[in-house]
């Protein structure tokens, strides 16, 4: 007889070292319970290995921690400066 369970299964797995380091990475960038990035990893896996949606890796996650009294409102203006400043230096080398 086949019995079918709707409730969470818990169960005991071994994780090698490393997995076990980029999980934990994954969970502290973001703010998910070890466990959902766990599930997230081995359903988008089984997907990706029966065809179901190719295998991507997940883009890095970058924290921006601004200092305290930086102000980016002008940094577009900055970004073009410096890169009129490069081209400027580009021309001067070539002549």
């Amino acid at each position: 007889m086949l019995q079918h369970y709707d409730a969470l299964m818990r169960t005991t797995i071994t994780l090698d070292d490393d997995l076990v380091v980029a999980l934990r990475q994954r969970a502290h960038e973001t703010g998910q319970p070890f466990k959902a990035v766990v599930n997230t990893a081995v359903r988008r896996g089984l997907r990706a290995a029966i065809g179901q949606e190719p295998a991507m890796p997940e883009p890095p996650v970058f924290h921006l921690e601004l200092q305290p009294g930086l102000d980016l409102t002008k940094a577009l203006a900055l970004s073009d400066a410096l890169a009129d400043a490069v081209i400027r230096d580009e021309l001067s080398q070539a002549t």
